[in-house]
């Protein structure tokens, strides 16, 4: 199994498409696609983007096609956490460093300096115009002149 073989695997076990996986890892639908149809083998960026995104897919499995496809981590190996769960598999008891709060609190304040912008549109009337005059040309150089009513 060729490493584009792996990727497609991926991608039927996310249950994406080609251009939605392409977006989910960051990259160009065309270089995505260059590396499915075998025109060109991932360069190791898009390889660590996939397995930035997809971090439970074993990274030796991923590159050479050794061990399980997905990482060892004590659970089930089809279990996916979802963000709705009441009890995420990596949620710790901690709590939230000072340098964290001080973070959040920066965000925002940037939020809230934001100022309102008020934006009015303005139609102005431009005096009815009429048609005065229509030239038509023709494929044998001529042509001909439609003047308008006045």
């Amino acid at each position: 199994m060729d490493i584009k073989d792996r990727i497609k695997t991926i991608m039927e076990r996310e249950n994406m498409t080609s251009g939605a996986f392409a977006e989910s890892i960051s990259i160009q639908q065309s270089t995505l696609s260059h590396i499915l149809n075998g025109r060109n083998n991932p360069s190791l960026d898009v390889i660590m983007k996939v397995h930035q995104k997809y971090d439970y897919i074993n990274l030796e499995w991923l590159l050479y096609g050794k061990g399980n496809m997905l990482q060892n981590t004590g659970n089930s190996i089809d279990f996916q956490p979802s963000l709705f769960d009441e009890n995420p598999i990596n949620s710790s008891n901690d709590t939230i460093s000072s340098e964290n709060l001080k973070e959040i609190a920066l965000r925002t304040a940037e939020i809230q300096a934001k100022e309102i912008v008020k934006q009015e549109i303005k139609y102005i009337e431009k005096p009815h115009r009429k048609i005065t005059e229509i030239r038509i040309f023709f494929d044998d150089n001529t042509y001909e002149i439609f003047k308008g009513e006045k």
